[in-house]
């Protein structure tokens, strides 16, 4: 992929549409986005999620980003580890998106310590050294320039903090391989054209998914911005893994 080109799905696009390309995406399923996670995933991301946190080590009074954050789903959690002294920072560089998690927040009783910014992954617009931890759950693989991302990540990591990187990737298991590839081709487009009658968004997804690099690359990349301890733990088979990498 040259510098000027970059991929949307598995379409070559120039890499200064890209960003707007994804944002036609989940603003328009930004209604729906909570509802398509359960369906398409049979509620198994909640798990995903809490099995995420767990990784945090965050302590009553820390601060935390969680980047692309859109509905806040790592969000409530973060706000429940670091407690009414500490803070959260939710992010997102789409609009709609945030303002789905500002709503859902708010309705839960959430909100006292967190704030709602937008912000590109790729030129965070906080201090050096601000956060004990970055998150961002399912969101890396829409970024344009993913080591650019992850370089601003670990500038506004405070030394001793650390990046969880929740994602889709690679299956190890060969015969859960095929069964993934015909679920997302055939199955999960008409998922969306059902219930958030946006079936090009979820083959986008899915394409999104088989360009995000696999495990090891992906660690490689951290190790590249900087990152150290990096390794990454399956769940799923493969389908999901979190990467985990410290600033030290």
């Amino acid at each position: 992929m040259t510098d000027n080109k970059t991929h949307f799905g598995y379409r070559q696009v120039e890499t200064e549409k890209k960003a707007g390309l994804v944002a036609e995406v989940f603003s328009s399923v930004a209604g729906k986005y909570d509802v398509m996670n359960d369906v398409m995933s049979f509620g198994i991301h909640r798990i995903w999620k809490r099995i995420a946190i767990s990784h945090t080590g965050l302590k009553k009074g820390q601060r935390a980003l969680d980047v692309a954050g859109g509905t806040g789903d790592l969000t409530l959690y973060l706000s429940q580890q670091v407690g009414d002294s500490g803070e959260v920072v939710i992010s997102d560089i789409n609009p709609d998106m945030l303002e789905q998690g500002r709503r859902r927040l708010l309705d839960k009783g959430y909100g006292s310590n967190i704030k709602f910014v937008e912000a590109n992954a790729e030129a965070l617009p906080f201090a050096d050294n601000s956060f004990n931890c970055v998150s961002i759950a399912f969101g890396l693989r829409n970024v344009t320039n993913q080591q650019k991302a992850l370089a601003s990540m670990y500038r506004v990591l405070k030394p001793g903090g650390r990046l969880l990187i929740l994602e889709f990737s690679r299956p190890v298991l060969p015969v859960l391989n095929k069964a993934y590839d015909f679920y997302s081709f055939n199955i999960l487009p008409k998922m969306g054209k059902l219930i958030a009658n946006d079936e090009a968004s979820y083959r986008y997804l899915a394409e999104s998914i088989r360009m995000h690099p696999d495990q090891k690359t992906l660690q490689s990349m951290m190790e590249t911005a900087g990152f150290e301890r990096c390794r990454y733990y399956n769940m799923s088979g493969g389908i999901v893994a979190l990467h985990k990498g410290f600033k030290l």
